[in-house]
């Protein structure tokens, strides 16, 4: 698809300070339009929407619809240039309550969906759940729009596949300590500490860190610089953590290995990087990488059995990541999801 430069796109993501998954994904966003020549600015707590609108022009707004980003938008402003030539994205919530998102499911927030139906809340409703999951049912039916599934992907403009002697392991993990990942871990990965040379990377894995990330939550909600700041933004460190780690283990929530409806952005950035990639069992990943394109640990015994074999015959490998690799490189960059929302975008506005 041919970039078209007067296609603007504004993203919201209220933080840049944090250091959780939506960094990531708006890095991705950002990249992905750098390189295909979209122009392509954030939407922080710290702007104003009324200026950026103005000056900025966007054509495409990106949001998501939960209570810390509504918090820092007037959707009737909105519906002002909406009305001209914006068209609004919203990353929702499941519509039934199958995850662990707070405050259930969208269907049990009666605010939300009112502002849908009344045309507040945008154009365009999306998120990472295939269009047949029971968890939708009800959304389009209730509110009269559709939703599209926008998954997560690879920001390739930041990878490394180069080996990188600082960062050799048999076994790394690249993931935030999450308090639904916190049991499969001690059960799944802490035990490889004591036969393999492991690697650990990122937040709260310490009680100082878990401290700190909640003083910075709050700063956060309530737009507190100072307290925004407490932790950095860690380097993209990684990439050359998967090129140089004969295993990577990816580690999912517990509500995603429970219902299988979805899955991390680190599934596709282990396999970007030329990473070998064991996974724990998300029942939807079979529908986007077969066998010969990613290994996942089926139960706790095929887990540590996998794993085991792959650092014994390390060149079974190979094969699975070259594959891997051209799946995700085809089909699963942000430059494919700027493109599929550009297409979304065009389909819109003939409408």
């Amino acid at each position: 698809m041919k970039a078209k430069k007067n296609i603007r796109i504004l993203y919201n993501i209220p933080s840049l300070e944090t250091v959780y998954a939506a960094r990531w994904v708006y890095e991705g966003y950002k990249n992905a339009c750098e390189q295909l020549d979209y122009p392509f600015k954030p939407y922080t707590s710290n702007d104003n929407l009324k200026q950026m609108l103005d000056s900025f022009k966007p054509n495409i707004f990106i949001t998501s619809l939960n209570p810390y980003t509504r918090k820092f938008l007037d959707l009737e402003l909105l519906k002002k240039y909406r009305n001209k030539k914006l068209v609004m994205f919203n990353q929702i919530n499941s519509w039934k309550t199958m995850n662990n998102q707070l405050g259930g499911g969208l269907e049990s927030n009666k605010e939300y969906v009112n502002e849908i139906k009344n045309g507040l809340s945008g154009d365009v409703f999306f998120n990472w759940l295939e269009q047949d999951d029971p968890s939708m049912d009800g959304f389009t039916k209730n509110t009269g729009y559709p939703y599209y599934t926008i998954l997560m992907a690879a920001d390739t403009s930041q990878y490394y596949y180069d080996f990188d002697e600082g960062f050799q392991a048999d076994i790394s993990f690249v993931g935030n300590y999450l308090k639904d990942k916190r049991q499969f871990i001690k059960k799944h990965f802490l035990p490889l500490y004591k036969k393999y040379k492991v690697k650990t990377y990122g937040a709260d894995w310490t009680i100082w860190s878990r401290g700190l990330g909640l003083v910075q939550k709050v700063g956060q909600f309530f737009n507190i610089k100072p307290l925004k700041h407490v932790r950095k933004v860690p380097m993209l460190v990684d990439r050359k953590v998967y090129s140089s780690s004969t295993v990577n283990l990816n580690i999912h929530e517990d509500h995603q290995r429970k219902y299988g409806s979805d899955f991390n952005e680190r599934t596709f950035k282990i396999i970007a990087s030329g990473g070998f990639e064991i996974c724990d069992n998300v029942k939807v990943l079979r529908r986007y990488f077969t066998k010969e394109e990613l290994v996942i640990g089926e139960n706790t015994k095929d887990w540590f059995e996998k794993i085991h074999y792959y650092l014994k015959y390390p060149e079974k490998r190979i094969p699975i990541i070259q594959a891997g690799k051209r799946k995700v490189l085809e089909y699963h960059t942000y430059k494919n999801r700027i493109k599929q929302i550009i297409k979304i975008y065009l389909k819109e506005k003939s409408e």
